[in-house]
């Protein structure tokens, strides 16, 4: 009986070595798919978890359509992508974020850069590690494999030709953004310089409000009282347009100082509505989700067929609408469509 005792024990736990080595191979804990290593012998498969994450600026209405394009390709692939939102929305915590999803091995990253060209040393650090590209504002400069987004200094002709038809014997503007440093707001305002100085339009001041929303709407008061024959008031980044609405409002100059702005934040949208705002200047943000979620997942997963499918200049220019009177009920709709 000792001996059957003894062979049942060690039987048992042969059984449960086994069991753990193979509860072990499956968890590998986070989300994402889980792919092989490229070996032909698949009982010698090692199994991976695809790692990717989306890097946003900070949280606004602009950055939930384009989640709902991340949303939309994970269910598309099945797979997770983690969302990383810098609280403050500056660059000191966007490089820990980047840094950190470096050190825990994700295999992609997407990353709208707060600062291009302060942020290329980390930037160049985290791209040693993992594939790395940009959606919404580019870092040229680095070492990002693509750039997903708008043109930006199209985008800001767009306007400008906008604030043209709005001032057609010339007149005088101010804009407004958080930071003229930042990628997508140089090129905007290059954009609009360019189409507007032609037209005797003059720019008669430039505020930043470094993301802070109470200077932002501070801003533009200083510069309504500051100018009282000022035409056009133009923000560049999503929250600016509602932060320009409600100084202008505020100070009762509705049909004398006129928004043009960028983006598709619920305010301005109601401020083209009732004819506060003349115009805006969208983006696609719900393709800034969606491409940027597929092409890391490429990259991470199909090595050199996904590097050589990158465009010769490393970017995919996703396009924008111009929104006013006319169709602002059409596309408030497909805004409906786009977040379910």
């Amino acid at each position: 009986m000792k001996q059957h005792n003894g062979l049942w024990k060690l039987a048992c736990a042969a059984f449960a070595m086994l069991s753990m080595a193979w509860i072990a191979g499956c968890d590998q804990g986070g989300g994402g798919e889980v792919v092989g290593n490229g070996n032909s012998k698949g009982s010698q498969d090692t199994a991976k978890v695809v790692k990717l994450a989306f890097v946003t600026s900070g949280s606004s209405e602009f950055w939930k359509i384009a989640l709902a394009g991340v949303h939309k390709y994970e269910q598309e692939a099945k797979i997770q992508v983690d969302v990383k939102m810098p609280p403050n929305g500056t660059p000191e915590e966007q490089n820990q974020i980047l840094e950190s999803l470096a050190s825990q091995g994700y295999d992609a990253v997407g990353v709208t850069v707060l600062a291009p060209n302060d942020q290329v040393a980390v930037l160049n650090k985290v791209a040693e590690k993992v594939k790395l590209i940009t959606f919404d504002s580019d870092a040229p400069k680095s070492n990002r494999l693509l750039y997903i987004g708008t043109n930006n200094y199209e985008a800001g002709k767009a306007l400008g030709n906008e604030i043209v038809k709005l001032l057609p014997d010339g007149g005088k503007m101010a804009v407004f953004v958080g930071m003229f440093a930042v990628d997508n707001a140089t090129q905007r305002l290059k954009g609009i310089q360019d189409a507007v100085t032609p037209h005797n339009i003059q720019i008669v001041d430039k505020r930043e409000d470094n993301g802070d929303r109470a200077k932002a709407r501070a801003n533009v008061e200083d510069i309504i009282n500051a100018h009282p024959d000022l035409n056009v008031a133009t923000g560049l980044w999503s929250y600016n347009g509602p932060a320009i609405i409600a100084a202008v409002e505020a100070l009762g100059k509705k049909g004398k100082v006129i928004p043009a702005v960028f983006d598709e934040e619920d305010a301005t949208l109601s401020g083209i509505e009732n004819g506060t705002v003349a115009c805006t200047v969208v983006q696609k943000p719900f393709q800034f989700g969606y491409l940027s979620s597929k092409w890391m997942h490429d990259l991470a997963t199909k090595g050199d067929a996904a590097m050589a499918a990158i465009p010769p200049n490393k970017m995919v220019d996703t396009g924008v609408d111009v929104i006013d009177k006319k169709n602002v009920a059409e596309f408030k709709a497909r805004l409906v469509e786009l977040k379910k």
